[in-house]
């Protein structure tokens, strides 16, 4: 999974030859699992069509305020245009476009949009060499970086001119590339290593028989996903669970019983910067296991178990640099029991849930937590789904890792 899956992506395309590469970049923004929609300037037409753009983003091509083909003429909102992006990219970013961005100038759709968006805005300068070099276009790079802009550095090669040189626009493989290292770069958790634990543990009674919960995975993968979105290296270590993550950042490692867990948390634990224990472990193990299975001989069938290993608490002792998170599924006194757990096994923070609150716990989208920190400050949140509690658990961390 992309840094830009899940993210609207707009994409302005202006008068240049390199226009019939934005083709390809809009297939290849889409397979890194964005919403793409696309604003042109009215003489980029000239160099691609609207309906190949549209077809391949699967949404409208703006070029005009209003729709010259509809009697009814439906106003195009540059405002929302620009307020609906999460990136902005300028593809091919003519000389004459990027004065016009430079000077505040706004004669067409596009460069309306531009002064609208409140998101990064990216360029990619595409023309001949003279012009490139010019002093004035050298200007143009300047204001526009100035004003937070993100350039995306021409190449040299054969121009449409025939010279030889530098204009040439970023191939659109190198376009992603640029834009999906540039926000990992400046995501709060780059260069963090998290470490997440999710989903049940299975003890084994016999080869065909176990002792489970009915925790789901659900929290822990959504905590995942938020961890890696922010820039983090993700060790998932996860129970077995119906859930799926595919992304370039989250290692999966499935384990099934809470000894496996043991080991494959303590083996990463040194090198991690946060640990998140989300996964509902067994206290409770059987004390033997058949190796056969057992049969029906009687009404009644007697286990005899023991304690697992405390994980939580065992990470706790051999604490350093870790910033440490439980969880705390409780059914009565709750948030004296979490405060207890959070002192007891030395954590920097733990999420509360509470079975008696409706929509919380296991299997379910929604879940509704309390925070309580090593200090004692206390925050409540509301019902809310998995994804939101995980981004509101998320950004709890990095307001105490950077505090």
């Amino acid at each position: 999974m992309s840094i830009l899956s899940g993210k609207n992506v707009l994409l302005g395309i202006t008068a240049g030859i390199a226009a019939y590469k934005t083709a390809s970049l809009v297939r290849l923004f889409i397979k890194s699992g964005a919403q793409v929609k696309v604003v042109m300037t009215p003489a980029s037409k000239d160099f691609i069509t609207p309906l190949t753009l549209s077809t391949l983003s699967k949404h409208p091509v703006y070029s005009s305020f209003t729709n010259e083909e509809d009697d009814n003429a439906v106003w195009n909102n540059h405002v929302d245009l620009g307020l609906w992006a999460d990136v902005f990219v300028i593809a091919p970013a003519t000389a004459n476009t990027m004065s016009k961005m430079a000077n505040g100038t706004s004669d067409n759709l596009l460069l309306a949009t531009y002064l609208s968006a409140k998101c990064p805005v990216y360029f990619a300068p595409a023309m001949d060499l003279d012009m490139y070099k010019h002093e004035s276009t050298r200007v143009s790079f300047e204001k526009l970086k100035s004003f937070g802009n993100i350039m995306i550095p021409a190449t040299s090669g054969e121009l449409a001119s025939g010279l030889v040189g530098e204009g040439r626009m970023a191939e659109p493989e190198d376009i992603v590339s640029f834009i999906e290292s540039d926000i990992l770069n400046k995501l709060p958790l780059k260069g963090k290593k998290v470490l997440i634990t999710a989903g049940p543990t299975y003890e084994a009674i016999d080869p065909v028989r176990f002792i489970g919960n009915h925790s789901s995975g659900k929290m822990g993968f959504e905590i995942a996903k938020a961890s890696a979105n922010l820039g983090a290296e993700v060790i998932l270590v996860t129970g077995p669970t119906h859930q799926n993550l595919v992304h370039s950042l989250v290692k999966v490692v499935p384990v099934t019983s809470a000894e496996e867990m043991y080991q494959e948390v303590h083996k990463y634990y040194k090198t991690i910067d946060v640990a998140i224990l989300s996964a509902a472990v067994a206290d409770f193990k059987p004390k033997a296991v058949a190796l056969q299975k057992i049969k029906k001989k009687s009404d009644t069938l007697r286990l005899e178990l023991e304690r697992t290993k405390d994980i939580l608490a065992s990470l706790g002792e051999t604490k350093t640099k870790q910033f440490l998170v439980g969880f705390a599924l409780e059914t009565n006194n709750e948030l004296e029991n979490a405060k207890q757990k959070l002192k007891k096994k030395n954590l920097n923070l733990i999420v509360l849930n509470s079975l008696q609150d409706k929509g919380a716990g296991f299997k379910g989208d929604t879940n509704k937590v309390t925070f309580i920190d090593n200090k004692n400050n206390v925050t409540e949140f509301q019902l809310k789904s998995k994804a939101e509690v995980a981004e509101d658990l998320l950004n709890e961390i990095v307001k105490h890792i950077h505090a």
